[in-house]
């Protein structure tokens, strides 16, 4: 196996002493306590982590909003804002490749997929919202007030929130962390981010390139730790709104969390996409396609394309194409440039994973490919081969849960019409995909669906500039584009009496 050799920075960062930074200090934990960090691809602890609490919270929200109501945060400008964001850009483009693999090693991706979606959508990401920062406006108001016959100036003014709480997940951990902090910073509010457990060094190097482009103390705060840490976060009262991506179970946690102070929320959740092929679809461009809606980054996708809906006359051959797919996707390290898929993430997931698998089967659905046992040549780490099944029934767990692995239903459908009825027939709504060459049924398609998302002739295409969110239990919000703005600003109202 010609693997890739770890980067000498690489295997130094992953030997530090990791803290946690508040207030712009990278501190132990209140406890002291740390927890270890593994390599999903060979099941090996490759660092140690300080284990965050309410605590730490409670310090990093302290100093989040000193650093907003009194700090230098304040006084810089709107350009000085953005500069700070680009300069964090141009870091990271730098350092591109100590982030692809600690991606790889924390996460089990392959390095070239880090490399060219999770760090180059990064560097973008944060460009983008540099661009941002001087662009946030208010706007004047023709107003008539009918029982005076004075006259009035009425103008808006756009706000930063306050202190922010992010918790991200563990799937693009980097790329996540940028969704969260680009806006945010660009709206001029503090964050205090609770990376996911399992996958926390890419945010702390993020860390260390927000105090040496040169934030202000406490204007970026990251507190690493397990469940109870993002809970004390979200329950702050310190905190003026929380931003979360993560499953539809732990969003329902986040809003009942964030009734104390009535602090704003925004969710992005789980997902059962559905990818529609229709009959005069592009066959080899929809096998392919719908292929890489669910096996790409290991099924680990909110909006992974894990339903897939064939037309009568595309069904045997979409099948047939789509599992042979399937069968020639090379599992393995991440960093064998051969890899195609690596391992889940973690034990937990694999095991998640697996019980999905186990469940199809004994609730009788076909397996087309793949399943429960470990692949050929793979003697330890958390792979799932990819894995698809047939003749299910709507009331299946595999076609009703979100399962986030390599794990796929194909269903059938006579006509576009009635397809739409089973698209929506979900509690998520994130996104989907719909395969065919007749522009008009692909409008009319997308709009009978109910997702936040329609890709067409395409699946997992992102910009900084095109809003991300759901409908129903896949959350509420819009991230990235200019809609994300809403979500990190408040207006404010000023009537001046000219008379």
């Amino acid at each position: 196996m010609n693997t890739v050799a770890p980067l000498d920075s690489v295997t130094s960062f992953l030997a530090e002493k990791h803290q946690l930074l508040i207030g712009g200090r990278w501190l132990p934990a209140a406890s002291g306590e740390s927890f270890a960090v593994e390599n999903p691809a060979r099941e090996t602890v490759i660092a140690h982590v300080a284990r965050g609490g309410s605590e730490d919270i409670d310090r990093a929200v302290r100093a989040a909003r000193a650093a907003f109501e009194e700090g230098a945060w304040r006084r810089i400008t709107p350009s000085e804002r953005g500069q700070l964001l680009w300069k964090l850009a141009d870091l990271i483009e730098t350092r591109s490749e100590e982030f692809a693999q600690l991606e790889t090693l924390d996460n089990g991706k392959p390095l070239a997929v880090a490399r060219a979606a999770d760090v180059a959508l990064t560097v973008d990401h944060f460009r983008y919202y540099a661009g941002w920062a001087t662009k946030i406006e208010g706007e004047t108001i023709p107003i008539t007030v009918p029982y005076t016959e004075a006259r009035f100036l009425d103008f808006t003014l756009r706000e930063p929130v306050g202190v922010i709480g992010q918790i991200i997940p563990w799937n693009f951990p980097l790329l996540m962390a940028a969704w969260k902090l680009g806006a945010a910073l660009a709206c001029g509010n503090c964050v205090v981010l609770k990376p996911a457990e399992q996958t926390p060094l890419s945010a702390l190097l993020l860390g260390q390139l927000t105090c040496e482009v040169g934030f202000p103390d406490g204007v970026v705060n990251i507190v690493t730790g397990f469940g109870d840490a993002g809970a004390a976060l979200a329950a702050h009262d310190g905190v003026d709104k929380v931003a979360f991506t993560g499953s539809t179970e732990v969003g329902h946690e986040i809003v009942k969390a964030s009734a104390g102070n009535l602090k704003r929320v925004s969710l992005e959740l789980g997902g059962k996409s559905p990818c529609i092929v229709l009959d005069d679809a592009d066959i080899e461009l929809a096998a392919e396609g719908v292929a890489g809606a669910i096996f790409f980054n290991h099924g680990q996708c909110c909006c992974a394309g894990s339903r897939i809906f064939a037309g009568p006359k595309v069904r045997e051959e979409l099948t047939e194409r789509v599992v042979e797919i399937a069968k020639n996707t090379k599992l393995g390290d991440g960093f064998d440039p051969e890899t195609a898929m690596g391992p889940l993430v973690s034990g937990e997931q694999y095991d998640r994973v697996c019980n999905y698998i186990g469940s199809g089967e004994e609730q009788g659905a076909k397996l087309l490919v793949g399943g429960r046992q470990r692949p050929r040549g793979l003697d330890r780490g958390y792979f799932v081969s990819p894995t698809i099944f047939s003749e299910v029934r709507s009331d299946m767990s595999i076609v009703r849960e979100e399962i986030f692995g390599p794990v796929v239903v194909i269903q059938p459908f006579e006509d576009p019409e009635e397809v739409v009825a089973k698209g929506n027939d979900t509690a998520y709504g994130l996104a989907a995909s719909v395969w065919t060459r007749d522009v008009s049924k692909a409008h009319k398609i997308a709009a009978g669906l109910r997702a936040g998302t329609v890709w067409i002739n395409c699946h997992n295409i992102f910009d900084a500039a095109a809003p991300f969110g759901g409908y129903k239990q896949s959350g509420y919000g819009r991230e990235m584009g200019r809609h994300a703005l809403d979500l990190y600003t408040q207006v404010k109202n000023v009537i001046v009496n000219l008379t």
